[in-house]
């Protein structure tokens, strides 16, 4: 090849690949440019009915005083040595990871009340580090729970009788779910938070999301 060819040859290369170079660019600042879509809206799955429970300080919490606030609910008892504290030390590292300007709410439910004093939860969630001013929680009759996490947060929770149970602490059988409420009052996901092939790496960030999306909903 002629001298003056080559130089023609590599200009020509060297002009492809800055249009490719423009091309590229120019895609990738129209991608960053374009309006996010919005998410989906979340379903409702249940509507809460009213309660009235007592908290670790002893004091009065109902349905009215979480309105127009997002909270994430759990159910555990104290005295569990199976499931319970990996989902509490979760709910933990969630309390850490909810940003700073988020008024989203945590409730722990205990299915123990005959055990689970408020002074009792209030010794268990200092031991995760509750903020008790995000981090609630909640004890009362059995009657009162039930309606509560299983009626309307659809969360399942049995005794284990005497004869049927491994040791001292193998007390309930129950859900290992978090579960997402509304302003309104309105159960609007579902999480699991622990067992086998739950990375909960993928489970936070998504339940932090569903928090975000509905704190802006009106």
């Amino acid at each position: 090849m002629q001298p003056d060819t080559e130089k023609l040859s590599r200009t020509i290369w060297v002009g492809v690949g800055l249009i490719i170079v423009i091309l590229c660019a120019s895609f990738a600042f129209t991608r960053l440019n374009q309006p996010a879509r919005p998410a989906s809206p979340l379903p409702i799955i249940s509507t809460i009915a009213p309660f009235t429970l007592t908290n670790q300080a002893g004091n009065v919490v109902t349905l009215d005083g979480l309105r127009d606030k997002v909270w994430v609910a759990d159910i555990i008892f104290t005295r569990c040595s199976g499931p319970c504290p990996q989902m509490t030390r979760r709910m933990e590292l969630l309390q850490a990871a909810l940003p700073m300007g988020s008024a989203a709410k945590l409730v722990t439910l205990t299915t123990d009340p005959d055990h689970d004093s408020p002074e009792v939860l209030k010794q268990y969630g200092e031991r995760f580090n509750a903020d008790f001013s995000r981090w609630q929680f909640l004890t009362g009759t059995k009657k009162q729970l039930g309606a509560l996490a299983i009626d309307s947060l659809k969360l399942s929770a049995e005794e284990i009788k005497p004869e049927d149970r491994k040791d001292d602490s193998d007390l309930f059988v129950h859900s290992t779910y978090f579960v997402v409420v509304d302003k309104q009052g309105r159960m609007r996901g579902v999480f699991e938070s622990s067992g086998e092939g739950v990375e909960w790496t993928n489970v936070q960030p998504a339940i932090i999301s569903a928090v975000q999306q509905l704190e802006r909903e009106r």
